[in-house]
């Protein structure tokens, strides 16, 4: 198929060169004549508009080409950070296991050493209540050599 805007381009183009050789020779240009040159004027500001909405367009893919870059790296940066957070978690709930069990080892250790307090306090309970039998038959052996 042929391309109609291309081939009307190119009559345009030799009608606005006619136009323009009237022009350069001084004759009078008729309604027509500047209605081609209108015309010319408007298809080259078309043109120039075309021109610009391609290079803006080429400069829109770039930047969303910059985008998707910039977010794979975002991206890439979550996924790090997101591992370096799950190994901080693990160290710390390891952390939290250990102390776990040296509070439960210190509690053991620590009734342990009540238990002994415990014992140690009867006898010496038992020993004070054996002191004060002996002070007794003491105070009674002097009295009775008192006697």
């Amino acid at each position: 198929m042929v391309d109609v805007s291309a081939i009307t381009y190119d009559a345009l183009r030799v009608a606005a060169e006619h136009v323009l050789a009237k022009v350069r020779e001084g004759k009078r240009l008729g309604t027509e004549d500047i209605f081609i040159l209108y015309l010319g004027t408007i298809v080259n500001e078309l043109k120039d508009v075309r021109s610009e909405v391609a290079r803006l367009e080429d400069k829109i893919d770039k930047t969303n080409q910059r985008i998707d870059e910039t977010n794979k790296r975002v991206d890439e940066t979550a996924k790090s950070l997101s591992a370096r957070i799950d190994e901080t978690n693990r160290r710390i709930d390891e952390t939290n296991r250990r102390i776990d069990e040296l509070a439960k080892s210190l509690s053991a250790r620590i009734d342990d050493t009540n238990k002994r307090i415990d014992e140690l306090a009867k006898r010496i309970d038992a020993l004070q209540t054996t002191l004060l039998e002996i002070q007794k038959l003491l105070i009674e052996l002097v009295r009775s050599r008192q006697q």
